[in-house]
């Protein structure tokens, strides 16, 4: 694809965010699009919000499970990156009008204290450019009508990117084994799923290795003070006006956001 349809596409998907109405699927609109195209795409967007003011606090990870992955037909995971206006205190309302069609997923996210460049990345080193972790629930949400979204949308649409409520308890990584961190998640007070670390390809710390080796190949490093989401430990739940999620990580404590509705 040329340069004027990425920025045509780039242009749609920041419409949507701006009125919240959802538009169709890319794959349909532009045949033939691909993953690159799908990352420059990303990238026209980036460079917009930059360009606004908006402030890149950090990156996230998608399709980090095997199921996720077979139900998207890659092999690999997908990444975006995450503003400083997507995220959310902790216990503070969210206004539900700020999203088309949001869902909360459970993670846990790293804090680095130094900067983390690839390729070549090993897993020990990314442990030790952690500074600590904290449990997290980001806000999903798709710019692409109904969630019928590809590989193609997801990562063209900043990976499904919403928003993000930390937890407010650090965390040292040798405090807590990660594969085995057991997560509880909550809606209004039920059980509604539960996960483990180990859903993340294995290991959070694999997801953060794979990410600073990929944008590495693109020149792009993770600096210190940068939050990481690797991703979810659990499927993806829908969010409803009034709900409340909480997440409980065995060694890390709990994280709970609130939505509510607002007359935008």
């Amino acid at each position: 694809m040329d340069v004027g349809t990425h920025r045509e596409a780039a242009d749609r998907l920041l419409e949507a965010y701006e009125s919240r109405q959802a538009i169709p699927p890319l794959v349909q609109s532009y045949p033939g699009l691909g993953l690159e195209d799908a990352y420059a795409i990303q990238a026209l967007q980036v460079d917009v919000w930059e360009k606004a003011g908006r402030v890149l606090q950090g990156r996230k990870v998608g399709l980090t499970s095997a199921a996720m992955q077979r139900q998207m037909g890659v092999d690999q995971p997908d990444f975006g990156v995450l503003r400083d206006d997507m995220f959310y205190a902790e216990h503070q309302p969210i206004d539900m009008a700020a999203f088309i069609a949001p869902r909360v997923e459970p993670e846990v996210a790293f804090v680095l204290g130094r900067d983390l460049s690839g390729p070549g990345v090993t897993v020990a080193q990314a442990a030790a450019a952690v500074d600590f972790v904290l449990p997290a629930l980001e806000i999903i949400d798709s710019r692409i009508s109904d969630w019928k979204i590809s590989i193609v949308d997801t990562i063209a649409d900043n990976a499904s990117s919403g928003g993000v409520v930390l937890g407010s308890r650090p965390v040292r990584l040798t405090a807590v084994d990660l594969r085995l961190a057991g997560c509880n998640l909550y809606g209004n007070g039920d059980l509604v799923a539960t996960g483990a670390g180990g859903a993340v390809l294995g290991s959070p710390l694999i997801s953060l290795a794979w990410l600073a080796n990929t944008l590495g190949e693109h020149g792009i490093g993770l600096g210190a003070g940068q939050v990481v989401l690797p991703g979810s430990v659990t499927a993806a739940q829908p969010v409803s006006p009034a709900d409340t999620w909480s997440a409980t990580f065995a060694g890390l404590g709990t994280v709970t956001a609130r939505f509510e509705r607002t007359t935008r």
